[in-house]
């Protein structure tokens, strides 16, 4: 295979029926920095070259079947500085051997799932 092998970053967009309410999800629960403001859409940084976007649709539905994966060692400090913030979580973290990860689930206020997680797999790229 010629050229390149791997992209320079990565933006995962998502539906949301309401952008301001989804600024306040991202920008200030979540604490994202916002690196794009385009009106109908904003992007905020999850990482050094990972993104995620909420784009405005009055009819948005959640992405049915996708999950946005945000990697941390930290799952519990994530799960409490949330909670305060008052995100609610239908459960607290837990292990998933299958898997071999510790992770939680979030929806943002418009049913998109978000999963902090963390990675027990040695096979795992490290930073």
């Amino acid at each position: 295979m010629n050229g390149p092998t791997l992209f320079d970053q990565q933006v995962v967009f998502l539906p949301s029926g309401d952008l301001e309410r989804s600024d306040r999800f991202y920008r200030v629960l979540v604490g994202l920095p916002l690196v794009l403001d385009q009106g109908v859409c904003r992007i905020y940084r999850t990482g050094p070259h990972a993104f995620v976007g909420v784009c405005e649709h009055l009819d948005a539905d959640a992405t049915a079947g996708v999950i946005v994966t945000l990697v941390s060692d930290d799952v519990d400090g994530w799960y409490q500085r949330l909670a305060e913030a008052g995100v609610e979580f239908e459960n607290p973290p837990s292990s998933n051997d299958r898997f071999g990860i510790y992770h939680v689930f979030v929806k943002d206020p418009d049913g998109n799932v978000l999963e902090i997680q963390r990675f027990g797999d040695p096979g795992w790229p490290a930073r």
